[in-house]
């Protein structure tokens, strides 16, 4: 208890700092703080794809997919927050953020009516990243805790890269598993559907991660990235995990989180002297409801979520 309150007294007695430059030394995190968004070229690169239950419809779900733009807040909290141990203390660096996001379009299918318009607001996420100095365990540096208001808290633990060349972006599938994979499989029709006739002529459920892909390579061609730093977490290592409110751990369970952050330094300066910032996620959560045919447990449905946002000057 002494620990918690010398933290909370510590913190209590500053105010949080926002920032457009770089705090060099929160290490991995030191270019988040600040605000990022979905503007200019990259105006409507926020895409999303989730199933839900269904039972009125033609299959007993309905794969919904989200065009959406983002407002992502980073602010500096601490640059030290001391966890006091036995054997030393750990220093923890940490930021809290707040993603807040608005529907452009909506479609899925089957049609339900249940979309919802433009201008939708669709989520809003309060958390924090920590980056643990030392005393780490294994290679874990990094976590992330997020809150989400349909019910949902999470702690994801990972390891944070750097480099030149950049990261391969992973090709991913959004197939539920537990299910025949082959796409003419009836119960796939939903996903065969917009695989065939892609959302807004642009994002393919079962291809989500190509248009991460599209949106960096120019940049990548043009020789107009400086440096990389990757952000990979998964609630399944170590203590992380995900807890839910009873109704959505039986309805749609939400099992696990894993998310890859990319945050692009490129060559270009802005007015103020500091680099044109990019940022890149995607990021999958696992839910699991109906049995499977073979008897193994639940289907996994994948629910992912993808965008490249520009940090504002």
């Amino acid at each position: 208890m002494s620990n918690s309150g010398q933290v909370e007294q510590h913190i209590s007695k500053r105010v949080l700092e926002s920032t457009t430059t770089s705090e060099p030394s929160l290490g991995p995190l030191s270019h988040l703080p600040g605000v990022w968004k979905n503007t200019g070229q990259f105006q409507g690169h926020g895409w999303n794809m989730i199933a839900l239950p269904f039972p009125t419809g033609s299959h007993d779900y309905r794969l919904l997919n989200n065009q959406y733009n983002e407002t992502l807040t980073f602010q500096l909290v601490d640059k030290n927050v001391p966890n006091r141990g036995m054997n030393g203390d750990q220093e923890v660096f940490t930021i809290d953020y707040v993603q807040a996001i608005d529907q452009i379009a909506a479609d899925d299918a089957p049609r339900s009516g249940l979309a919802g318009g433009d201008g939708l607001a669709i989520h809003h996420e309060p958390g924090l990243w920590l980056h643990m100095k030392d005393h780490i365990t294994g290679d874990l540096d990094i976590a992330r805790l997020s809150s989400i208001p349909h019910g949902d808290a999470l702690m994801a633990l990972g390891k944070s890269q750097q480099s030149k060349t950049g990261f391969d972006i992973p090709n991913i599938s959004g197939l539920p598993i537990g299910v025949d994979q082959d796409l003419h499989n009836p119960y796939l029709q939903p996903y065969l559907h917009f695989h065939e006739q892609p959302f807004k002529d642009l994002f393919d459920p079962t291809q989500p991660n190509e248009l991460l892909d599209q949106a960096i390579l120019p940049f990548f061609q043009q020789k107009k990235v400086a440096n990389v730093t990757q952000l990979k977490v998964d609630s399944s290592l170590a203590s992380g995990g995900v807890n839910n409110i009873p109704f959505i751990t039986k309805q749609a369970n939400a099992t696990e989180v894993s998310a890859i952050f990319w945050i692009y330094e490129l060559t270009e300066k802005l007015p103020n002297g500091e680099p044109r910032m990019l940022l890149q996620y995607t990021q999958t959560v696992m839910l699991e409801f109906f049995e499977r045919k073979d008897g193994q447990g639940l289907i996994k449905w994948p629910h992912v979520s993808i965008n490249t946002l520009e940090k504002q000057p």
